[in-house]
């Protein structure tokens, strides 16, 4: 079953960083299209940016390109969220998503993010 945890969210000022984890088990992140998405209370679920099994990265947000990378460590099986210059708009949960080769997606239970000074 593909189970995964995220970790790395938590407070920061506008204009911090952050780094978000998602931690894979029983399954093999390089075997997946990985990605990120947000969600704010009352919200859709918003895609940010994917990963796919050839490492091309997917921007679904134009407002983060150049501040937001996504990375893979496939000895770690792990994928990374790193954010910089957040901003207040920025605020919101956090889910990783593995889109498998056949057409399924999982979804973590999400890390908060919060910008505020």
């Amino acid at each position: 079953q593909v189970r995964f945890v995220e970790s790395g969210g938590g407070l920061v000022q506008p204009g911090g960083s952050l780094r978000l984890s998602c931690e894979a088990s029983e399954f093999t992140v390089g075997n997946y299209a990985m990605g990120w998405f947000r969600q704010v209370p009352g919200k859709a679920r918003e895609g940010v940016l994917c990963i796919d099994r050839s490492d091309g990265v997917t921007y679904y947000m134009d407002s983060v390109k150049g501040r937001f990378t996504i990375s893979r460590d496939n000895a770690m099986n792990r994928v990374y969220l790193q954010m910089n210059s957040l901003k207040p708009e920025d605020t919101a949960n956090y889910v990783c998503n593995a889109h498998s080769p056949w057409g399924l997606d999982y979804w973590g239970q999400g890390t908060q993010v919060t910008v505020s000074s």
